[in-house]
């Protein structure tokens, strides 16, 4: 996975009737755009360092709406 600062995160529920999260990418701290990443989530404003599983996907900066 790569992700760029501006670029969105979206993880998936694993549990039916849950809501997905999205966070916006606000700092990479891997070596070419891999994680962790320092996510913002959108849903409460809270930052955490993300180490994504495969319930994530990243939506490029240019996309992200």
């Amino acid at each position: 996975m790569q992700a760029h600062t501006g670029d969105r995160i979206i993880v998936e529920r694993a549990h039916l009737g849950e809501p997905r999260r999205v966070g916006e990418v606000i700092e990479v701290h891997g070596t070419d755009g891999a994680p962790p990443y320092l996510v913002r989530w959108l849903d409460t404003g809270h930052e955490t360092l993300l180490f994504p599983g495969p319930d994530a996907r990243v939506e490029p900066r240019a996309q992200a709406r």
